[in-house]
């Protein structure tokens, strides 16, 4: 009888083992799925690269570690996918440097206008060691940088007319992301900045509470702004990075093997983000051509550059810890 009932013991304990093993697993397999923040929408350049990232990392950590993307900024705008993503509320993003001039003063380097000469000055920028002074910069705000997307070149779009010269864009109203240098660079040209949320754009341009905008190629046609604004100038004026970035929390609680696996799949991310990019950029373009946009090149840049001088210079006044890195930017590109 004793033995029976020692049988019996043994059997509710090896079940509750089992059963407490169970919950184990499940409750670490819910911690080891990562939430990421994207704004576009599947199938952009960026949503098919981050989508990489998150199939490299589940297979190469044996799914120690599940990326789920969550395109579309579903869990918020950028503003609150950068507070999420510091606070650890987020796993990782891809964010614009754009915006994120108010959490990182840093960064507003990268929102001076005309600071890069190309998009492939920008990458090798970034790359190196400079990209690691501004990898520093997010690291004290809790945004670990893991690799360097990229975003085109920003040029400017109306429903008016073309821009030549920078006296082609007085007395347009034209929304730009918010941020003050970008304000102070449209009201340099003479044109009326507006900031505004990018959702609102569309309508803004349609029923002219804006005279323009400005985008780069890919954006601009998938917003269906080029239906409105029929005239796009390629100033270039803004070259913005972007970062994949982790939640410095979810990064320090993986062991190395971890975060070396994450950082390569980061990289190759990137490296096919800009691939698909210019891919993209290229079938943009062509397709608002076929629409009918008007597409000009701005001969002369250098009168631009010209009117951003004084932005420059009210910069580096402000914020004279910054000049040695606007210099070493300049610098590195001549």
């Amino acid at each position: 009888m004793q033995s029976k009932n020692n049988f019996k013991l043994k059997s509710c304990l090896a079940v509750a083992a089992v059963a407490g093993t169970a919950t184990l697993t499940s409750f670490s397999a819910q911690a080891d799925q990562w939430r990421g923040w994207n704004i576009h929408p599947p199938g952009y350049p960026n949503s098919e690269a981050l989508e990489s990232f998150a199939r490299d990392v589940a297979e190469k950590t044996e799914g120690r570690i599940e990326p789920r993307v969550y395109h579309n900024a579903v869990l918020g705008d950028q503003p609150d996918a950068i507070e999420q993503t510091r606070s650890g509320a987020l796993d990782f993003a891809n964010l614009n440097m754009g915006p994120m001039g108010p959490i990182v003063p840093t960064t507003d380097v990268l929102s001076l206008p005309f600071i890069f000469n190309s998009v492939d000055d920008m990458y090798e920028i970034m790359d190196g060691e400079i990209g690691d002074r501004f990898a520093d910069a997010l690291a004290e705000k809790n945004l670990i940088v893991l690799s360097w997307f990229g975003s085109g070149a920003r040029s400017l779009d109306n429903v008016d007319h073309p821009v030549h010269t920078p006296e082609d864009v007085e007395g347009l109203k034209i929304r730009v992301m918010n941020n003050d240098l970008y304000v102070q660079m449209i009201e340099a040209l003479g044109g009326n900045a507006t900031p505004m949320a990018y959702s609102e754009v569309y309508q803004s341009l349609k029923s002219g509470v804006l005279d323009g905008a400005e985008h780069n190629y890919p954006a601009y046609e998938a917003s269906g702004h080029y239906e409105i604004a029929r005239f796009y100038s390629a100033t270039e004026h803004l070259i913005l990075p972007e970062c994949l970035c982790v939640a410095r929390s979810s990064w320090e609680a993986l062991g190395e093997e971890d975060q070396d696996i994450i950082r390569e799949a980061a990289e190759d991310a990137a490296m096919e983000q800009r691939q698909l990019w210019q891919e993209q950029v290229e079938e943009s373009r062509q397709k608002v051509l076929d629409a009918g946009v008007q597409i000009n090149e701005v001969d002369d840049r250098e009168a631009f550059k010209e009117r951003m001088r004084p932005i420059y210079e009210e910069f580096v006044t402000q914020n004279p810890q910054f000049e040695s890195l606007v210099s070493d930017i300049q610098a590195a590109q001549q």
